[in-house]
């Protein structure tokens, strides 16, 4: 029954309903539907109001425990967006969808991510958990399949047989994350979210990732630290 600052519009409802169906949806699609939801509903569209648009319907979801959150690709640096439920933990997020012993595959599969020196896993050392799972052993030929599932449900991505951690995982279990890992989990120096895939300065150990790095330094003759100012 609060009362909200800003009322929430059809359009609202019908870009919150898009993103939630979709798992995650990249930024140049959220302008898109941004645009298609305030035309079909007739109500004022600007191209640049995107973010006070987002925070009209967080400003709803608030009493829900719910929020539309925005995080960056490690790979190429662009923007997604993803409905992350405040009031759960990794393990009820995705107990709903998943077996016990899926879940004990997908914890020591993110365990090899986060830990690795680059933020990937292959798949043979992961494939190699599956006969030592506690819940029960796992066949690898029934874990290959389970894998391919997490990237098909956007949890995980996979590239020439090396799995990392999908945007929209990192999106939705950051705080788990930094609370779960916090001896090797950082955030990037320059956007300040979570960074799996970084560089770190061999000098004072702060991370970056790659396109916050290929921007940063951009144009620059001598790359230095932004914190200690080493050579990077």
């Amino acid at each position: 029954n609060t009362v909200m600052a800003v009322q929430m519009t059809d359009a609202h409802r019908r870009f919150l309903q898009v993103l939630m169906s979709n798992g995650i949806t990249e930024g140049s699609e959220a302008r898109k539907l941004h645009q298609h939801c305030c035309e079909t509903d007739k109500v004022y569209y600007a191209h640049d109001k995107l973010d006070d648009f987002i925070s009209t319907i967080n400003s709803h979801l608030q009493p829900l425990f719910m929020q539309i959150r925005k995080g960056i690709s490690e790979d190429d640096g662009r923007a997604h967006y993803a409905v992350v439920n405040l009031a759960e933990t990794e393990v009820t997020k995705m107990a709903s969808d998943y077996t016990e012993i899926e879940l004990e595959l997908f914890r020591k599969t993110m365990d090899l991510i986060i830990l690795s020196e680059n933020g990937f896993a292959s798949s043979t050392d992961i494939l190699n958990l599956a006969d030592q799972l506690k819940t029960k052993k796992m066949k690898k030929k029934e874990a290959e399949q389970v894998l391919k599932v997490f990237v098909e449900d956007k949890w995980l991505s996979e590239k020439n047989g090396e799995y990392t951690l999908h945007t929209r995982c990192i999106i939705e279990m950051e705080q788990y994350i930094l609370s779960n890992y916090q001896d090797v989990a950082r955030k990037c120096n320059i956007c300040h979210s979570l960074a799996i895939q970084s560089q770190v300065c061999e000098s004072c150990g702060i991370g970056m990732h790659l396109p916050c790095v290929r921007k940063y330094f951009r144009g620059q003759t001598e790359p230095r630290c932004p914190k200690c100012n080493e050579f990077w």
